[in-house]
């Protein structure tokens, strides 16, 4: 059984979603087929939420009035026959009902929730009346029947695995099925969701519960590039990565692929392929667990919105336990670490969560003198870096050439050298790494 994500950009308009239906049914076999909101729609009911959780009733009602008639319109576009409109438009009036009855109820988290999860509801339950209309047998999954998370809003795999196959089994004789990316229920058994890009975790665990023999990733960009096509020119697919590049990548900016994507396909050695939905015969990138031993360099990555952190005191000076103070400072507070350095009297370390940035600085504050820096971006590059290899660092350090770096992290990982810059040099940055390490002139 293959798992096949889809993502926002690919359901995007209703010939778009024609032509999913034609990728899926291309080939046989069978298939779960994850789909995120068609595109724009969650960023409309995050706008939607945040008018209700300020009370601005009558923002919100335009909004969803805006939203539904973009949705009478798709329906329109794409269900030609009778009977399959008339089933699409009620589809929509149901979930538009439910996103009406939140503008008179109490706001909360819960139903913020709620409402976000009316995007991948709505672009499932339309995709499988297209196919009905289409002729083509497919059965729904609904996501909520067996994507749960744990009190640490971590996936509950075990149940997971058990609730999608005792829905897999009911239907044994079905070879095509279509869920819900993103959505969850969580450990109150209330509606929840895997953060933003969380249709590709959901694909990643699908593909564990199930055993797949391939995780398919749909997209609109050919696989994953050496370098952001937004900013630089001349970048190229990758045709393969390691899982470890790979999660690096994805970590540190890579916005193909979310972070949590890999770890359930690592976990249980399915293969990952990104593929482009506009450019269906493009080769892609497959990830697996091979790596390319005479490559040095595979990719470049950067990740905004950093914050930089100094401490300084000099207690740090021949002490123990130092440093686990600090990071328990950071553990209360449910904030990650990305990169780290220290010395004998300072330690320098950067977040990209901010919420609790003043009570984490007022904390530090007890041990020395502290300061907070902000606009940073982390340019991480990536390959195949054993500590055997001599001049890695030097070759990235000779491109950087006039560019203040902040940070270097090296040698933590054998697939990842770290810079920490001013987020004003990101795309110079880029644009010369792409130039001296991959000879990609400007």
């Amino acid at each position: 059984m293959k798992v096949l994500k889809f993502g926002g950009t690919s359901l995007g308009s209703p010939e778009r979603m024609h032509t999913v239906a034609d990728l899926i049914t291309q080939e046989r076999g069978k298939k779960i087929v994850v789909l995120s909101a068609v595109s724009g729609t969650t960023n409309t009911l995050v706008n939607i939420a945040a008018a209700l959780s300020k009370k601005n009733h009558i923002e919100a009602d335009a909004i969803i009035n805006q939203l539904y008639e973009v949705y009478q319109a798709y329906c329109v576009n794409l269900l030609h026959k009778t009977n399959p409109l008339k089933k699409g438009k009620e589809i929509v009036e149901a979930h538009f009902t439910v996103l009406r009855s939140m503008v008179g109820a109490e706001y909360s988290a819960d139903v913020e929730k709620e409402i976000l999860a009316q995007g991948e509801l709505l672009s499932t339950k339309l995709f499988v009346t297209y196919l009905e209309q289409e002729g083509i047998n497919s059965t729904l999954l609904p996501a909520l029947e067996f994507m749960r998370i744990d009190e640490e809003n971590e996936p509950d795999e075990a149940y997971i695995r058990e609730h999608l196959h005792q829905l897999l089994k009911q239907n044994s004789d079905q070879d095509l099925f279509i869920t819900q990316g993103y959505i969850c229920l969580n450990s109150q058994n209330r509606v929840d969701n895997l953060q933003r890009g969380g249709s590709d975790y959901t694909a990643s665990l699908v593909g564990e519960a199930v055993d797949a023999s391939e995780i398919q990733i749909w997209t609109d960009i050919d696989g994953m590039h050496n370098n952001d096509p937004r900013i630089v020119k001349h970048t190229y697919p990758i045709p393969k990565l390691s899982f470890d590049e790979a999660a690096e990548l994805a970590y540190f900016g890579a916005k193909i692929l979310h972070p949590s994507s890999i770890r359930p396909a690592q976990h249980a050695n399915i293969p990952v392929r990104l593929l482009n939905t506009m450019k269906p015969e493009a080769a892609g990138t497959l990830i697996t667990a091979d790596i390319e031993p005479e490559r040095e360099f595979t990719a470049v990555a950067a990740k905004d919105g950093i914050t930089a952190i100094k401490v300084k005191s000099s207690r740090m000076l021949l002490a123990y336990g130092f440093l686990r103070k600090v990071f328990e400072i950071f553990e209360n507070y449910r904030t990650p670490i990305d990169l780290i350095t220290t010395s004998e009297v300072a330690v320098s370390l950067t977040i990209d969560n901010q919420a609790h940035i003043s009570e984490i600085k007022d904390e530090l504050e007890d041990f020395g003198e502290v300061e907070v820096h902000t606009d940073h971006s982390i340019i991480c590059i990536v390959g195949n870096m054993p500590f055997s290899k001599v001049g890695m660092l030097k070759k990235v350090l000779d491109a950087m050439g006039d560019i203040p770096i902040r940070m270097v992290s090296y040698g933590g990982s054998k697939f990842n050298i770290s810079l920490l810059i001013d987020s004003q040099f990101k795309a110079e940055t880029l644009t010369r790494l792409n130039e001296k390490i991959f000879g990609q002139a400007r």
